[in-house]
């Protein structure tokens, strides 16, 4: 089935190529589809297409389906090219006439706007949520280690003391960072395309903001053309979000794979989350902090792929958009099970208290006998001499205490006021709102 069926039969390898991975990617748009053609057929009873009657129906009829979809048990047929063509087939199964209703007043296009934007809608807040909890872990683990120090590099060479406080608070406050960019995403993402048909509007008496309202929209996208443009626009803002978060999940990966390496020795994992070597009875490989580090780094190309699919392409709907799902749908799932491994592992982590015992890392200290000799009222370029010509004679003695108090220094991470950060961050997301419109919608509210 096909809702643009004519009387003609499309060539077998056209449709083939044509349709691609579309039905199977289009499992994940089906929740939203179904929540999409609720909203729109409250509003049709409204503008006298549909009786009470028949909305009552279809009603119950989707909420039915949707159960099926958000258990994963609703398959496209063989034969049948989309999500909006399964569900309309299957109510109209089930209802007749009333079922072939429900399409008046949309096209394709904007069904698939609206559910992209209910579907990235809804993965958006599992990432924050999960970028949340990775937060509460490595502010947890800033606290727990605060007092242990490391080396600090710049061109991988051991440059200032550094602390476990400071590494795991500095990724901590990247990912609020982070989330800034995604709450901006979100906005943008949190407008109803829904009405604007095929990016010309319709001559049917839609009320626009009645469906807005009913999905939890925060605001319309008012102009239908720009509503249509949105297809590919909205995935590259959401690329660069996605990539951003990978780029700092990335990094920590990165350092870990370093950190556990036995010329370094400033971490350890216990043997069940390491792998081995089929070879080297020995060997403990960080493979789980090696394909975050892939994964990641792969994820920080997709706001190129998104850029180079749709470029060139004028205003109005274009198939190269159907494409955009094969980027972005396995991106966010990957992005996902990043957020959650690294929320899992760290946690196990075992930090060596003695690094800096080692005679290698005393230069470390050449920066705090600098500042006390200025202190002490030397100018800093003397003091900088003096401390020189001690290293190269050999005669330099580190210090035992480091005097770190201005904010976000070792000697006060400023943990409580990251926090904050991410509160007022947090408050900027419409979680709730969304939530109780979904409910209604579904008869739970």
């Amino acid at each position: 089935m096909k809702l643009w069926q004519k009387s003609y039969t499309v060539d077998q390898q056209i449709e083939s190529f044509t349709v691609g991975q579309d039905r199977e990617l289009d499992r994940y748009l089906a929740p939203y589809d179904i929540l999409g053609s609720l909203a729109h057929i409250r509003m049709l009873e409204t503008i006298g297409l549909l009786s009470a009657e028949e909305l009552e129906r279809l009603s119950a009829q989707l909420r039915q389906l949707y159960k099926k979809a958000a258990a994963g048990e609703l398959e496209i047929e063989e034969g049948v090219e989309d999500i909006h063509s399964q569900v309309e087939l299957l109510l109209t199964r089930e209802l007749g006439e009333a079922g072939k209703k429900v399409h008046a007043g949309r096209s394709r296009n904007d069904q698939v706007l609206v559910d992209l934007r209910l579907y990235f809608r809804a993965e958006l807040q599992e990432i924050v949520e999960l970028a949340e909890r990775l937060f509460t872990t490595l502010i947890q683990l800033a606290e727990r280690h605060r007092h242990v120090l490391l080396p600090g590099y710049t061109h991988f060479q051991a440059a200032m003391p550094s602390s476990f406080g400071l590494w795991f608070s500095a990724y901590a406050e990247s990912l609020v960072d982070d989330l800034r960019l995604l709450q901006s995403v979100y906005h943008t993402i949190n407008q109803n395309p829904l009405g604007s048909a095929a990016g010309y509007g319709t001559s049917f008496p839609l009320d626009r903001t009645l469906t807005t309202r009913l999905l939890g929209f925060e605001d319309l996208n008012y102009n239908v053309v720009h509503a249509q443009m949105g297809r590919g626009k909205t995935e590259l803002y959401l690329s660069y979000a996605l990539a951003a978060l990978a780029h700092t999940l990335g990094k920590m990966a990165a350092d870990v794979v370093l950190y556990v390496s036995q010329n370094f020795a400033f971490l350890s994992f216990p043997d069940e989350l390491t792998t081995g070597s089929s070879i080297m009875p020995h060997k403990k490989n960080p493979d789980v902090f090696e394909m975050i580090r892939a994964r990641c780094n792969h994820l920080q190309s997709l706001p190129a792929q998104v850029s180079q699919l749709t470029a060139s392409l004028p205003s109005g709907y274009h198939r190269d958009f159907q494409l955009l799902k094969e980027s972005i749908f396995p991106a966010i799932q990957h992005l996902k099970d990043c957020l959650g491994i690294l929320t899992y592992a760290l946690p196990q982590a075992e930090v060596n208290a003695r690094i800096l015992e080692d005679e290698r890392y005393q230069y470390l200290f050449s920066v705090e006998v600098v500042n006390e000799l200025v202190l002490q009222g030397v100018p800093f370029r003397e003091a900088y001499r003096q401390v020189g010509l001690k290293i190269e004679e050999g005669q330099f003695e580190p210090p035992r205490e480091l005097r770190h108090s201005h904010e976000g220094s070792l000697g006060n991470l400023c943990l409580e006021e990251i926090e904050r950060k991410l509160e007022k961050v947090m408050s900027g997301f419409a979680f709730g709102k969304v939530a109780e419109a979904v409910d209604a919608l579904l008869g739970k509210a």
